[in-house]
């Protein structure tokens, strides 16, 4: 736990009481602020009572004395429209942040002996594999390295600060919102396509607040962006043109004069004064595929700017046993391999697995995105057969149309089920791949307990395979 210390004296709101709201409410208390804790849901109250956690209602509360308002990542700050909390935070002149910019004041108003490196990584796709991925190299290198964000844990509820901890975050654009004073030592962005833009409004909002990141940067920072997409080519284009910190760009798709890129798996650093080829990515059996080069390629230039040296981070990239959920492979029956693949909550990020493997039976649907599964029509030649599920499953059948077989299952079971009788009956080596392109709202909590569930649905067809063996 780290002690909002900055926050000392002052009255605090927390809206939201999820696992980042908790964790930010207890470093809050222990830093020695006053803190109001509110969450619409009451088993979320009751929890953070039952913590010893002060509840008040925060509809009916004075908001004139407060001194800052703790936003949920989750809850709307201006789109579709403000939160109820947001207003009375704008009515009253009180400040709103969330958890990371806590976290950010505390690193800033500590003697610099006891301030720690931070890498921070966002994205669109690819940031949860390339966060634990610079957490694995970090770890590798034998350093103190605490991870969390967006993944695992909520940036407060780790361990406490001290001058030789590496700090790890991968950071939502929800949060990066709410972010104005994180200086990091390496800040990391790899793609951007649109996503979220029920909660941003517009792409214009969404880039605004991934750029965010590099905020604070200066004269021995890093700036590490992919240049794989438009809109990450032109911010790093401004970032050049700032010329004030030292800027790593990144590639998957095209060698560079500067920067760190990977050709057909091979990984390049092009950042000294000639080329070297440092990592084969094909001995790295969890970074399949484009998408992962790019994550590599960002975690290797970032953990040069937190002081791992070269040939220690290309030793432990492939020694990365991977991230649960994002292409994770759960089980193997016969010639059948199933791949999970749930945290492809959108369609480019499906588009990722989709490109990695020739060809596959594919799970897909739940609450989609907008734009849908149009984006991946030229994929659809690669899918034997779709298996829909969800709210949008009637919406992709229309959009598959011809161009592949499909059936509409309606549930993850049903279409498990009817994915492995059709790969065994093909006699073929075959994969099933989980790779829904939308949001798991619909039927799941979050896309890891959809990804939960897919993997409990192949065990339970593993069990039988091997009663049937075992009596043979």
């Amino acid at each position: 736990m780290i002690p909002a210390a900055a926050f000392a004296g002052r009255k605090v709101a927390v809206f939201g009481l999820a696992r980042t709201g908790l964790a930010a409410a207890r470093a809050l208390v222990l830093g020695g602020a006053e803190v109001a804790c509110w969450d619409e849901k009451p088993p979320a109250r009751e929890q953070a009572a039952r913590e010893g956690l002060p509840v008040v209602d925060l509809q009916a509360a004075d908001w004139s004395g407060l001194d800052a308002l703790l936003l949920s990542p989750g809850v709307p700050l201006y789109f579709p429209k403000p939160h109820w909390t947001v207003d009375k935070a704008r009515a009253a002149g009180v400040e709103i942040i969330g958890d990371a910019e806590v976290f950010a004041r505390t690193v800033n108003a500590a003697p610099a002996w006891r301030r720690p490196k931070i890498a921070a990584i966002t994205g669109t796709n690819g940031k949860s594999t390339t966060t634990a991925l610079l957490g694995h190299i970090v770890a590798e290198a034998g350093k103190d390295v605490r991870l969390g964000g967006n993944i695992g844990y909520g940036i407060l509820g780790l361990d406490d600060m001290h001058g030789g901890a590496v700090y790890v975050l991968e950071l939502s654009s929800y949060q990066l919102d709410l972010t104005s004073s994180l200086k990091c030592d390496a800040a990391v962005l790899l793609n951007i396509s649109p996503d979220h833009l029920d909660r941003h409004g517009t792409m214009e909002n969404y880039v605004a607040a991934k750029r965010r990141i590099f905020l604070n940067q200066g004269v021995g920072d890093t700036a590490v962006v992919g240049v794989d997409d438009p809109y990450c080519q032109q911010i790093c284009t401004e970032l050049v043109a700032a010329n004030r910190r030292t800027i790593r760009p990144i590639s998957a798709r095209r060698a560079m004069g500067r920067g760190v890129y990977a050709l057909q798996g091979l990984l390049y650093d092009a950042t000294g004064e000639r080329t070297i080829e440092v990592a084969d990515l094909g001995q790295a059996r969890a970074l399949v595929g484009r998408h992962n080069w790019q994550n590599a390629a960002a975690a290797y230039a970032a953990a040069l700017a937190v002081g791992i040296a070269p040939e220690v981070a290309a030793e432990a990239l492939l020694s990365f046993p991977g991230l649960a959920h994002r292409m994770e492979e759960v089980g193997a029956l016969g010639r059948v391999r199933f791949i999970n693949d749930s945290k492809a909550t959108n369609a480019d990020a499906a588009r990722q697995a989709m490109e990695a493997l020739p060809r596959f039976r594919w799970i897909a649907g739940g609450r989609a995105k907008s734009g849908g599964i149009a984006p991946l029509s030229d994929l659809f030649g690669k899918v034997e057969k779709a298996y829909l599920i969800g709210e949008a499953a009637e919406d992709f059948a229309r959009e598959i149309g011809e161009a592949a077989p499909h059936i509409v299952c309606g549930d993850l079971e049903h279409a498990v089920a009817a994915a492995y009788r059709d790969a065994q009956a093909s006699g073929r080596e075959e994969v099933v791949l989980l790779s829904p392109a939308c949001a798991s709202f619909d039927q799941f909590a979050d896309f890891e307990v959809r990804g939960d569930a897919f993997r409990a649905l192949v065990q339970a067809l593993a069990a039988p395979s091997a009663a049937a063996k075992a009596a043979g």
